[in-house]
């Protein structure tokens, strides 16, 4: 087992990992950290460095080894020296130092995006990451987050996300309008997803009408859209409570509105031929 590299605190490079904890930095910097296996082995496309301990690289041999593979620069370091660049309680011992991926909004219009998750004045980085991985598992095409929404590279939304950060195009800092008019010029409907909506869920996918391109706008944890964002939607739909919970929080919200989307999109008619006996 190779003895550790890096064992000093004070390491420039270690001080530097350190200091991305902050916004200020990452942005200057234009990188951000991905902690723990699953990030590190999703992000090796966008790796600059690699940082792990001896124990981690013999636990992880085939991440060590893709990174290798990649041309990566692989430092192995003591578990200090990861706690000092992780922002997690219990390090996994690997980290990977990695180039910010946000993809212009142009680029995914470009597309012809069928379904997109918008996150506006969504706050929460735990609840953005989340939405994101929820994005990726309903087949989504892009994500966005308006300019008053959480940093995408915050590390709480990056380990949230589960590698999905890696996985599709993310916008961000978007003026909420230009993101509806961009994706209505590029032929997709805007649903704003809000509990006091005037449709109801399950009305639009007995009615088929989901099954065109969709873009989902979701909103604050706390208060969710204000009135003028609601007023650019097509629609605004709420989630139908069948049962007596208050509400659903937003990341739940969202995985069932992508999902019921991505399913209409890919029946043969919409939704109705599925909902209706």
């Amino acid at each position: 087992m190779p003895l550790p590299e890096l064992t000093s605190l004070r390491s420039p490079r270690v001080v530097a990992a350190h200091r991305l904890a902050k916004r200020s930095f990452r942005g200057k910097e234009r990188r951000f950290i991905a902690e723990g296996p699953q990030a590190v082995r999703e992000a090796v496309p966008h790796l600059i460095e690699v940082y792990v301990t001896p124990e981690a690289a013999e636990r992880h041999a085939d991440i060590v080894a893709a990174a290798h593979t990649a041309g990566v620069p692989i430092l192995t370091a003591t578990a200090e020296v990861i706690a000092e660049m992780s922002d997690t309680v219990t390090p996994q011992g690997i980290v990977g130092l990695c180039r910010f991926l946000d993809t212009p909004f142009e680029d995914i219009l470009a597309t012809r995006p069928r379904l997109v998750a918008v996150l506006a004045n969504v706050r929460d980085p735990g609840n953005a990451g989340t939405v994101l991985r929820c994005a990726d598992a309903a087949g989504a095409d892009a994500v966005v987050l308006t300019d008053a929404s959480v940093d995408l590279y915050n590390p709480k939304a990056v380990r949230a996300s589960a590698g999905s950060l890696f996985h599709l195009p993310v916008a961000v800092g978007v003026p909420v309008e230009t993101v509806v008019d961009g994706l209505r010029a590029a032929g997709v409907r805007l649903l704003a997803a809000d509990g006091a909506g005037e449709r109801d869920l399950d009305e639009e996918l007995d009615e088929g009408t989901m099954g065109g391109p969709t873009a989902w706008i979701f909103g604050n944890e706390a208060w969710g859209l204000p009135e003028e964002t609601r007023a650019l939607a097509d629609a605004v739909v709420r989630v139908p409570i069948h049962g007596r919970a208050e509400s659903l929080n937003l990341a739940t919200a969202a995985a069932v509105c992508l999902y019921a989307s991505a399913r209409a999109q890919r029946a043969p008619a919409g939704c109705r031929s599925v909902t209706m006996s």
